[in-house]
């Protein structure tokens, strides 16, 4: 949809991908990283994902890290290139120009399944 536009781009980083639970010295999945609840991050564990959010960003399209390594290393933050100091999408990255013809393509979805499901949750949730 946004492949034409020169003012917006969607870019879908991948770096949660192929990430595995981090585990301690004992080969247990370690703890800190989550919270309280086991489901959600810590802060620690959040602090992981924002840098290697923050590095996708930063890699072109189609050389984007799929993983994270838990490694609680600040190094591992990368700063911009001075030569491409942007945000990589799939134009600035060399893929303006692809075959594919995203103009004309319509969602697979009918809008009206969207509202009919979401109002089916709703009332099944509130059962």
């Amino acid at each position: 949809r946004y492949e034409q536009r020169e003012d917006f781009a969607v870019v879908i980083q991948p770096f949660f991908r192929n990430t595995l639970v981090p585990l301690d010295i004992t080969s247990w999945p370690d703890m800190s990283f989550f919270a309280a609840d086991c489901f959600h991050f810590s802060v620690r564990g959040y602090a992981e994902m924002a840098m290697a959010l923050w590095n996708n960003m930063l890699e072109p399209v189609g050389e984007k890290q799929t993983y994270n390594n838990f490694t609680h290393d600040r190094s591992k933050l990368r700063c911009p290139n001075p030569e491409k100091p942007f945000l990589s999408t799939r134009r600035n990255s060399g893929f303006g120009n692809s075959d594919l013809n995203l103009e004309k393509t319509e969602s697979s979805v009918p809008y009206w399944a969207v509202i009919v499901t979401a109002v089916a949750g709703v009332l099944v949730g509130s059962l």
